[in-house]
């Protein structure tokens, strides 16, 4: 298991434990913003391991998660068409709507399919003629460079009948967002290096000068998240606020230049609302003008749904990192991954469902 054993090296960690608690003198609150950190964070007890001055926070690092209600709803109205074949990643299948889910859609007869990679849904486009084919294009700057790539091949290919429900959303503006709010106490952040690998970290140094908090491009594994803490308490006891990079082995400053070119050449910046947040400024991506006409929104003419969101579930207080799920009262108990409230519960990604399956019960 090289490659994975050697940043799960329960002795190392074991001394950047003690590095850390070398090095915090003072309380701090760290934010991760990746929904893999927090799962792997909470399954290994990287917490656990930290001094009880340190606090780590969840932020809203699960596209899944923070996918609104309401395109939610829309997924669902175009799925139950007998006309179209609805395609997305296996997550999204159980993310509920106000009534109903994905799966349940699939399972009242609806051809919702589950597929690995968009362009296995181009595919069945050029397959299915006859059938209109909708790709669920969910995530971060991560998943974008794929997506956008889906359209650009339809769109050569001369496919008419192949469109995209847009949910992408990106991650400097939602950390603005956090740090703008008066309720914010996030003193320091861990960036998600799946994003930075892709977009690089120069977006995040405007931030870290503008609100002197230090900002930690991290990876996934234990030793890296622990590092990754480690670098962050450095700079808050140095009084510095600086953008660093743990996770050197995938990361450039630059981040891949492909991939940001396909991103800006299909897609544009717009207004995105966030579940259980509500709208960010230019914190989305939608079409451009060249492929608007992909847009499963306006094809299916869903672009006016409005719903509200759930009261019963505080997701919203989770991924600004104000609360912890087992905060909630409903956790566990009304709100399980078999019959959830909310996205957090349900997504692979999710705080609430990182505490429902390795920390239920209280320590």
């Amino acid at each position: 298991m090289k490659y994975l054993d050697e940043y799960r090296d329960a002795r190392v960690a074991q001394r950047y434990a003690r590095v850390i608690s070398s090095l915090a003198k003072r309380p701090w609150t760290i934010m991760e913003i990746c929904g893999g950190q927090t799962h792997a964070i909470i399954k290994f007890g990287v917490d656990e391991l930290l001094p009880k001055s340190l606090t780590l926070v969840h932020g809203p690092g699960c596209p899944v998660c923070v996918t609104p209600l309401e395109l939610i709803d829309k997924a669902i109205a175009i799925a139950s068409r007998p006309d179209v074949i609805f395609c997305s990643f296996g997550d999204m299948l159980r993310v509920p709507g106000t009534q109903k889910d994905l799966l349940s859609v699939k399972a009242s007869g609806g051809d919702v399919r589950i597929v690995y990679s968009p362009l296995d849904a181009v595919k069945l486009a050029k397959e299915h003629p006859q059938k209109q084919v909708v790709f669920f294009a969910v995530g971060f700057e991560t998943t974008a460079p794929a997506n956008a790539m889906s359209v650009v091949q339809a769109h050569q290919q001369g496919l008419k009948n192949y469109s995209i429900l847009v949910s992408h959303v990106l991650v400097p503006p939602a950390m603005e967002a956090i740090l703008s709010s008066p309720n914010c106490r996030v003193q320091g952040f861990l960036a998600a290096g799946h994003v930075c690998t892709v977009m690089g970290y120069t977006e995040y140094e405007p931030i870290a000068k503008k609100y002197r908090r230090p900002i930690v491009v991290t990876g996934f594994e234990p030793l890296d998240i622990l590092q990754g803490i480690a670098m962050c308490v450095r700079q808050l006891e140095q009084g510095r606020a600086e953008v660093e990079n743990q996770y050197a082995r995938s990361v450039r400053r630059e981040g891949n230049r492909p991939a940001r070119q396909i991103i800006h050449d299909v897609f544009r910046v717009v207004p995105r609302k966030w579940r259980g947040v509500g709208e960010i400024p230019q914190s989305g991506l939608a079409l451009s003008e060249k492929y608007a006409a992909y847009d499963a929104e306006t094809r299916f003419d869903v672009a006016t749904v409005r719903v509200a969101e759930s009261s019963e579930c505080i997701s919203g207080l989770i991924l600004q990192g104000l609360k912890k799920p087992r905060e909630c009262p409903a956790f566990g108990t009304r709100c399980t991954p078999e019959h959830p409230l909310g996205a957090t519960m349900v997504s692979s990604e999710g705080a609430c469902a990182a505490y429902y399956r390795y920390r239920r019960q209280k320590a």
